[in-house]
């Protein structure tokens, strides 16, 4: 299967219409290398569009096909290590304590990106043994798994997109969690309140999308559950600080790296 490798180089205005573009053309996951992002997308996607969607933004769009994916990305995935927690890939073992093996597929899930590890950092001080765990735009299912590995004995890897369902599943097994993480294929709003309560939601999506589940999210919580949201850049941070107040949200950690911004939350109620 042919996929279009997009890369664009936005400005610091425009970077999060860029984000919202290319996830509304089939976009399941982002690299940010500070100066450019990079993502791709299916081979039927209409780039005569995306280009207009994207404006005067620089734009290379080039493709390839899907076979060569393990040789292109092996020799620039590392294994990261977030406090307890090591994510690497199956070609790289590295790292005492918790380990959490992640083939990146065409997910971009093994802790590669700054707000992957920003969640990772804030889950482990709250998920706590036998805990029940909603992973909103799983895609690789790192967080999902990293998860059970904190001791989370039911967890709910809920994703949209078709082709990262293969992926996260054979992810699961790989980690041997099966019988604690269930991939899910469907939409966030209409899983989450079916799986009501859950002690910790987990949601690694652009602030667009954050903000619609707040209030989805708010109702799917336990009475001492908490919100773990990430994919927000920090020029957003005060504009998503007085949204979360806004909606009776209060802040227990916050994590900032380069431009993104993580951040857990509680119901005041």
């Amino acid at each position: 299967m042919t996929w279009h490798a997009v890369r664009v180089w936005p400005t610091d205005d425009h970077r999060a219409a860029v984000l919202d573009t290319l996830v509304s053309f089939g976009s399941t996951g982002i690299q940010d290398d500070g100066a450019s992002v990079l993502t791709y997308l299916p081979w039927d996607t209409d780039v005569a569009a995306l280009r207009t969607r994207l404006g005067d933004a620089r734009v290379d769009i080039t493709d390839f096909d899907d076979q060569g994916w393990q040789t292109q990305w092996q020799g620039t995935v590392v294994a990261h290590t977030v406090d307890a927690i090591t994510v690497s890939p199956p070609w790289l073992v590295e790292g005492d304590g918790l380990r959490v093996v992640i083939d990146p597929g065409m997910a971009f899930g093994t802790g590669e990106h700054a707000t992957t590890r920003g969640v990772l950092r804030l889950m482990q001080p709250i998920i706590r043994e036998g805990d029940v765990v909603a992973d909103l735009g799983a895609g690789s299912a790192v967080l999902a798994i990293a998860a059970a590995v904190l001791g989370a004995t039911r967890v709910a890897a809920i994703e949209m997109d078709s082709e990262a369902i293969g992926n996260a599943e054979e992810n699961v097994v790989r980690n041997g969690v099966e019988d604690r993480v269930h991939v899910i294929h469907g939409d966030a709003t209409v899983l989450l309140p079916l799986l009501a309560p859950v002690r910790v939601v987990l949601a690694n999506i652009i602030s667009s999308v954050l903000i619609e589940l707040l209030p989805v999210i708010a109702a799917a919580l336990a009475t001492d559950g908490a919100a773990i949201l990430s994919g927000i850049l920090t020029v957003e941070r005060d504009h998503m600080l007085t949204v979360l107040a806004a909606g009776g949200w209060r802040i227990i950690d916050e994590h900032a790296e380069g431009e993104w911004w993580s951040v857990a939350v509680r119901t005041s109620a």
